[in-house]
């Protein structure tokens, strides 16, 4: 909108208000000066059948009558009182007319009284005008509300924030951890500060950059990164912005977003989550031309069409690669395509060296024996930990974080909230049997985790305690004996209630484990070739049905091969429970001596649970190093 119109319309919703409101006050006026008017006067109303009995009884003095016969106004003998009627004019008033006569009342004929100027001109110019007023008001609400008439050529219009400096307050020395996908993006900084450096050479700008990687490893980050090192208009929005319920829109939002861009260039597009406008055409149960497929296809048109696109960079993301349209991934479209992954022991130590740089830290505090703790933790998980660490601190009245802080922090995130402990002692006894159960196999199998914490204290989820190894940074790649090392530590505490408790006192707390343990069985058997069946992967992940792939999974192998798979996972699942159940037999007396102990501390630290367990036989070495702060 012109500046031109906003002043006109400024100026005429100040003089409509300004007229309301001195009718408003006008009306107020002149009804107090019609209501003292008529105190002054003191006229009251009577009936028709009192007047006549006064006039009969010769109490009537002079009496005025409207010329219409609907009313009179008469003089009470009494003091000179006034009083007005109400006449029934459809009979004439014989009644009334011939009882004046025989009485000789001063009879007399005046014409209806009528309201003053002021009172009619309030009357034929305020009402109408408070009506006018309420409509215009009505008028302009739905004008400014969403999808309203005032929007209605404004409604193919993108809705992209635009920035035309770029102000994010976000340089790459704030982002840390993804070093690689920092390298990649400086180039296209350097495209947009220095473009003859590379046409020099016959090298063209890059038409779109696709940062992918999963949620929270801080793509969006990055987008804001580039911005803010660029210093070029930056217009943001999300995939599901194009998308509209009415056919066209979206498509019509692409032109006008490019459009834009293209005055402003060189400028940076940032598409966040595109996956909602870019998925595969056609895809779904009957597929179908709907308007999300319209945006896609205006999109590619815009991205590498017969139009070129000089200054112009897709910045987009996403966590769902594989649901992209192929022909929006190929080069010319997004040339690049960055993958932004969990970060490395190193990354996270930069991390949280970024988000430790507003908390308070003990001194004892060390960030490195944080970052080896956290394996797996994505940027804005870690960001996470060290707020919740914060809270923690606060909570306990500590003026700075320290290393139970964050290591409480770390259980709850990965498993849950604090309970109250367990006042049931057989309850609680058969919890720590479990849980020691998984600690103690864990601690002699030399492929297993190392043992960090055990714990009877319950957590949110119904968890009634755990037994935590330290991560290991590797995650990626386990060996055979590792993961039957894993399985057989995950029924460690199923094999120590059936040793000590009996088969009929077995409970249900190694339903979870069981999962786990169904899992990656059947991933040993048919897709790491670990098993007797030899290699070969036998099953492959099911996609999804919304993205073109079948509806009910396929099995590439035969009735017969599905039983000797179902053999071998329950061999496997088997010879890791006798493995666990003989641990446990075997070192009964140091199970109980543990157990005893658990119930009076309640947490275990691992070096502590160790030193208990060599006093009775030894620990064979583990690969992996013990971490402490």
């Amino acid at each position: 909108m012109s500046s031109g119109k906003k002043i006109f319309l400024a100026n005429f919703w100040r003089r409509v208000k300004t007229t309301v409101v001195s009718l408003a006050i006008l009306q107020s006026v002149t009804t107090l000066s019609v209501s003292a008017q008529t105190d002054t006067e003191s006229v009251v109303t009577i009936s028709y059948t009192e007047l006549l009995a006064n006039v009969k009884e010769n109490r009537v003095q002079k009496i005025d009558l409207e010329s219409n016969g609907l009313a009179a106004e008469a003089v009470l003998k009494d003091g000179g009182r006034r009083v007005r009627v109400d006449l029934i004019a459809r009979d004439g008033n014989t009644e009334l007319m011939k009882a004046l006569r025989e009485n000789g009342v001063d009879t007399a004929v005046k014409a209806p009284q009528q309201p003053t100027l002021i009172w009619q001109l309030v009357s034929t110019f305020f009402v109408p005008m408070l009506l006018i007023f309420i409509l215009l008001m009505v008028l302009r609400r739905l004008s400014n509300a969403p999808g309203g008439p005032g929007q209605t050529l404004s409604f193919g219009k993108t809705k992209a924030r635009f920035s035309p400096e770029a102000k994010t307050g976000i340089m790459f020395e704030d982002v840390a951890g993804i070093d690689t996908a920092k390298e990649e993006l400086q180039e296209v900084v350097t495209f947009l500060k220095q473009p003859d450096r590379f046409t020099a050479v016959g090298a063209k700008i890059p038409k779109g950059v696709l940062l992918i990687g999963p949620p929270g490893t801080g793509k969006t980050l990055l987008a804001k990164a580039i911005a803010g090192e660029a210093g070029v208009p930056f217009f943001s929005l999300s995939g599901s912005e194009f998308v509209e319920m009415f056919v066209g829109v979206g498509a019509s939002r692409v032109r006008d977003l490019f459009q834009k861009a293209k005055d402003n260039a060189p400028c940076i597009i940032f598409i966040d989550e595109i996956d909602a406008v870019g998925r595969q055409r056609g895809s779904g149960i009957g597929g179908g031309n709907d308007e999300r497929e319209q945006t896609l296809n205006q999109m590619l048109t815009e991205m590498d069409g017969f139009q070129g696109n000089s200054g112009v960079i897709v910045v987009a993301a996403t966590n769902r690669p594989d649901v992209l349209d192929s022909a929006l991934l190929r080069p010319g479209r997004f040339d690049r395509q960055i993958t932004v992954d969990y970060p490395d022991y190193k990354g996270r130590q930069e991390i949280l060296k970024v988000h430790a740089r507003n908390k308070k830290l003990e001194e004892n505090v060390s960030l490195e024996s944080v970052a080896r703790l956290t394996p797996g933790f994505a940027g804005a998980d870690l960001a996470n930990l060290l707020n919740e660490a914060a809270i923690l601190a606060a909570r306990r009245y500590k003026e700075a974080i320290g290393e139970l802080e964050i290591a409480d922090a770390i259980d709850r995130i990965t498993i849950g909230l604090t309970m109250k402990p367990m006042l049931d002692s057989s309850k609680k006894r058969l919890v720590a049997y479990h849980e020691v159960g998984h600690a103690l196999v864990m601690t002699l199998l030399k492929n297993a985790s190392l043992l960090d914490k055990i714990t009877i204290v319950p957590r949110s989820g119904g968890i009634g305690g755990f037994a935590k190894g330290v991560p290991d940074e590797e995650y990626g790649l386990e060996s055979r004996s590792q993961i039957l090392d894993t399985i057989t530590m995950m029924l460690g505490g199923r094999a120590a209630e059936e040793v000590v408790f009996g088969d009929a006192e077995i409970t249900t707390g190694a339903s979870g484990d069981f999962q786990q343990v169904a899992r990656l069985t059947r991933l040993m058997v048919t897709q790491f070739g670990m098993s007797d069946l030899g290699l070969g992967a036998l099953e492959s992940e099911s996609g999804e049905v919304f993205l073109g792939r079948n509806m009910m999974p396929q099995n590439d192998y035969s009735v017969k091969l599905g039983d000797r798979i179902d053999r071998q996972i329950r061999q496997i699942a088997q010879n890791c429970y006798y493995t666990a159940k003989r641990l446990i037999e075997e070192n009964r007396d140091l199970c109980d001596r543990l157990v005893d102990i658990l119930l009076d501390v309640e947490t275990l630290d691992g070096e502590e649970f160790r030193k208990i367990v060599a006093e009775y036989t030894k620990i064979p070495e583990k690969k992996t190093a013990s971490v402490k702060f």
